[in-house]
């Protein structure tokens, strides 16, 4: 292995951003490999900076990567702080720049103007075109644990990170109001049974899709699974029946909306929640263009609608940082093999920095060929 690549794992600026792209013990293979790995220090990270030295990371401040060397590659999960505005380095973070997104020309132009380069890790994918590391199992299964305790009365705010089996017992709870209608000989909750809540995932069968099916099953929460084929053709008012819609679908590509603001006033409507993964809102590839504006963690849900039935809206861009242990690990993990071969002439990698020089044509104009 190499021993000329220098990664720089970052602090996270986004208060509330627990996640590292590299976890401690993956740092340690790398750092064994030759691979100079510097970790900034950060309170709130989920793994502690001293885990990091042990594995043979070198420590700085936080806020530090500005000044580190030309040849770093700078890693981390979401945008830097916006100073220095000009971004020189080659930096590895999801951008969310590639499909029109308010704040976009904002981001390349900070490259534009420091001479760097990004490798959106949205867009490191094999020849298939699939991602090779991806938070959004854990996205999905985010997405459906709080529409679940808000369909139950039961989400409390604001929200705070937990582990995944806390949550998991979080969930096989049954809400205080349900128990009493059951001990008064009410409908009680089960698959398909009469007056039991269902949900509905669309974009089933990818990883988000997967993790909201896990979700949804530790809950007991019937669920309809819908993917490709059952939106080619879009039942919308099977889609209306259902309480609980949770979209765990991206596109690349403009395509008709799987709900509308129009929808949302359609007689006989059962829907209540809607938690949309890919918050894809200020972007014309939206699939559900009934909300304007994310939510967060001190405002998780929004209301669109009062009724009757209210439709409310979860909105909330980092979904995995709410289990931000096992989302970092499992990232980790399927990032590694590649990051060992960064700085290589590797498909995965040259794939994204030609992404970069499609989004922004002039930056095919610099010298900068390999990653």
């Amino acid at each position: 292995m190499t021993d000329t690549l220098r990664l720089w794992m970052r602090h996270e600026a986004h208060p509330t951003e627990a996640r590292a792209p590299i976890a401690p013990a993956d740092a340690r293979i790398l750092t064994a490999d030759g691979i100079a790995v510097t970790v900034e220090d950060s309170p709130q990270r989920i793994f502690p900076t001293s885990d990091y030295a042990r594995a043979g990371c070198r420590i700085a401040e936080p806020g530090t990567w500005p000044d580190a060397p030309d040849d770093h590659h700078v890693i981390g999960v979401k945008e830097p702080e916006e100073k220095p505005f000009p971004l020189r380095h080659r930096h590895l973070f999801f951008g969310h720049a590639y499909k029109g997104q308010e704040g976009a020309g904002r981001l390349l132009r900070r490259f534009a103007e420091g001479g760097g380069s990004l490798l959106d890790l949205e867009y490191v994918t094999d020849a298939d075109g699939t991602r090779v590391a991806a938070f959004g199992y854990w996205a999905g299964y985010m997405a459906a644990t709080l529409a679940v305790l808000h369909s139950r009365g039961r989400l409390e705010r604001p929200l705070r990170p937990l582990p995944e089996r806390a949550l998991a017992a979080v969930l096989a709870q049954r809400g205080e109001q349900r128990e009493q209608q059951e001990q008064r000989g009410g409908p009680r909750e089960g698959p398909r049974g009469e007056g039991a809540p269902t949900a509905l995932v669309i974009g089933a069968l990818g990883r988000s899709g997967r993790g909201a099916r896990s979700a949804l099953a530790a809950a007991g929460v019937a669920t309809t699974c819908w993917d490709v084929e059952e939106t080619r053709d879009l039942d919308k008012k099977a889609l209306l029946a259902h309480d609980i819609l949770v979209n765990a679908v991206a596109t690349t590509e403009p395509a008709p909306a799987f709900l509308t603001r129009a929808d949302l006033d359609a007689p006989g409507r059962r829907l209540s929640v809607i938690s949309d993964v890919t918050c894809d809102f200020t972007s014309d590839r939206n699939l559900l263009p009934v909300y304007d504006r994310p939510t967060d963690w001190h405002r998780p849900v929004r209301r669109l609608r009062e009724g009757p039935p209210p439709v409310d809206v979860i909105a909330i861009d980092n979904l995995p940082s709410l289990v931000p242990r096992e989302a970092s690990e499992d990232f980790s993990a399927d990032l590694l093999p590649h990051l060992r071969l960064l700085g290589v002439r590797t498909p995965a990698w040259q794939r994204c920095l030609e992404m970069f020089h499609a989004a922004r044509p002039h930056a095919a104009l610099t010298k900068e060929t390999d990653v």
